[in-house]
């Protein structure tokens, strides 16, 4: 489980904004990055831009590594620009490749969808302090089983990866639904796995959204397994007009 913090003053930073932004939201096409982008347009943000780092490591501290080619169809189906950074995936290192990505655009600030990790949190603020941006995170430290049960009515999310004690091959592919919430809320009772997969537990892929002008349909995947972790790989998928 990551580390929680309860400074007040880092609260008000990630998130009493109060000031409508033009923003830069960094994604990875999973659940949290997504829902966040919602939210933001929920109070009036305006994003401009994806930023997406692609890490040349599957450990990357700060960035994901799963299916990150899902995400120029994401921003072909939200018509939002992408901007993707190549990243060594060193820690410490790779955050030098957020700020060549940072540097590419010109908004107030970043959008990012972190619930608790720390880490993550120290490093963005920092970035974003030498550069006079604001950090705008609309998820920070809300209930995770509130956020995926918010989520769930608006998002179409599929699980993509699992590393934890009770997820397995099966969940792969799964949405995440009123069904799935209760399988993660037993495991967090049994194991004490994070609900939202703040701890690596298990990773996402969002294939439709209030704002995507389009849906994105799976066409072809294939199951990567290994001992007690795997993966759903998307080897091909198209967009589709909605109903």
């Amino acid at each position: 489980m990551m580390n929680h913090d309860h400074n007040p003053e880092v609260r008000k930073k990630w998130l009493d904004i109060g000031i409508q932004m033009k923003l830069a939201a960094l994604i990875s096409g999973g659940k949290d990055s997504i829902f966040a982008i919602h939210k933001a347009f929920e109070e009036g943000h305006e994003v401009t831009h994806l930023i997406n780092i692609v890490p040349a490591r599957s450990d990357s501290y700060m960035f994901h590594s799963i299916n990150l080619h899902m995400v120029e169809l994401i921003s072909t189906a939200c018509e939002i620009p992408l901007i993707q950074q190549q990243s060594s995936g060193i820690k410490e290192l790779e955050l030098d490749d957020l700020t060549l990505a940072l540097k590419k655009v010109n908004v107030e600030g970043i959008l990012v969808g972190a619930i608790e990790s720390q880490y993550q949190a120290g490093r963005i603020q920092k970035i974003c302090d030498s550069m006079d941006l604001r950090v705008y995170a609309p998820l920070w430290h809300r209930d995770p089983e509130e956020l995926l049960n918010e989520m769930s009515k608006v998002l179409d999310i599929r699980i993509v990866q699992v590393a934890a004690e009770g997820l397995d091959k099966s969940c792969l592919g799964r949405p995440i639904n009123v069904n799935s919430i209760e399988h993660l809320k037993a495991l967090n009772r049994r194991h004490m796995i994070h609900m939202a997969g703040e701890g690596g537990e298990y990773e996402t892929l969002v294939l439709d959204a209030p704002f995507y002008k389009k849906h994105i349909e799976i066409v072809k995947s294939e199951i990567e397994w290994e001992g007690d972790s795997g993966s759903l790989k998307i080897l091909e998928a198209k967009l589709v007009d909605k109903n």
